[in-house]
């Protein structure tokens, strides 16, 4: 049963699925998702390959059509009846090579009802606006990756859509570009723009999101906010010590001892996960009964990628880890 819920701040939600399902044969890529996203928030999709995200995402804009159950976008029964409305970065990359940036961007503001005058003013300013004027007439192979993938973003938002979805935008970018993106985002939510995007690195989600879905093999495994999330696992203590702190793991209220890192000057940290209920205090007397010498005592939340991890599984466990390592 999935855990976690919150209420949108609207009445009426931007995007609304109820009981989703989508089949191939006799394997569910969606089975039974239900969530809304409110105006004007940011949304986060996350899950491991094979979640469901993408499927998901492209039964939002009726790109394909869910098996059973129904989906509300914008107030419309299918996407195709507010496209307009609406800016779609897919997960797979692409411009047409020999087309300059500008010209790019016009193109797909003009294939969405904008005026062909007002289509190329708007290229321009949003190239100036975003650090990339001077290449406004360079072509797209001629950029680098980090800029032609802010060029294919700048397609999607040109036409000033209300709700913009972004299937794995981070993919692929150096850290530098990938918080330039952050800000772009943070930017629109600042115009009241809705915004969904789908990610597997978790700082993204923690940074950027006002809540989050969490998938898994099809399945919603959570809806709601990092608070909501962390109140719902145990906290975990942090400590260092010269002395080897696995003893505690016989002590009530410790569920688990894990050494972290190496040691560095004689000495080694410990991540400890506390039992439901227990008081880190009686974790605290019980390390000074047992002659522990600490340097530090830390209390701390789950991290959104040890929820992930929870939740998704030792799937989620794998993809996740060296994606973390990157954006750290």
């Amino acid at each position: 049963m999935p855990i976690g819920d919150a209420s949108p701040r609207m009445t009426a939600p931007v995007l609304k699925l109820d009981n989703v399902v989508k089949r191939y044969g006799d394997f569910s890529a969606v089975d039974g998702l239900s969530f809304e996203v409110a105006r004007g928030e940011i949304f986060g999709f996350l899950g491991p390959n094979g979640a469901g995200k993408t499927t998901t995402l492209r039964m939002m804009l009726d790109i394909i059509r869910p098996t059973s159950g129904r989906i509300e976008i914008l107030g419309a029964g299918s996407a195709v009846e507010v496209r307009r409305r609406i800016g779609y970065l897919p997960e797979e990359r692409g411009l047409y090579r020999k087309m300059r940036a500008a010209d790019s961007i016009a193109y797909f503001a003009q294939l969405r009802g904008v005026p062909g005058r007002e289509a190329k003013r708007k290229a321009a300013a949003l190239l100036e606006r975003f650090g990339l004027g001077a290449f406004a007439r360079a072509r797209n192979d001629q950029l680098s990756k980090g800029m032609a993938q802010k060029v294919q973003f700048l397609c999607a938002i040109a036409h000033d859509p209300e709700l913009l979805i972004l299937d794995e935008p981070f993919s692929g970018l150096d850290p530098i570009n990938q918080h330039r993106l952050e800000d772009l985002v943070r930017e629109l939510r600042a115009e009241g723009k809705t915004i969904i995007f789908s990610t597997h690195v978790m700082q993204h989600a923690e940074r950027l999101c006002d809540r989050f879905l969490i998938m898994a093999k099809g399945k919603r495994r959570f809806v709601g906010d990092i608070r909501q999330a962390r109140a719902a696992y145990p906290p975990k203590l942090i400590l260092r010590t010269r002395d080897a702190a696995e003893r505690l793991s016989r002590k009530e209220g410790v569920a688990a001892v894990v050494a972290r890192g190496a040691p560095e000057g004689g000495e080694q940290a410990y991540e400890l996960t506390l039992a439901p209920g227990a008081d880190p205090q009686g974790v605290l007397k019980a390390a000074f009964d047992a002659g522990l010498r600490l340097s530090r005592f830390e209390l701390a939340g789950a991290s959104l990628h040890d929820i992930f991890v929870a939740l998704a599984g030792d799937t989620a466990a794998a993809e996740a880890a060296p994606e973390r390592a990157e954006a750290a």
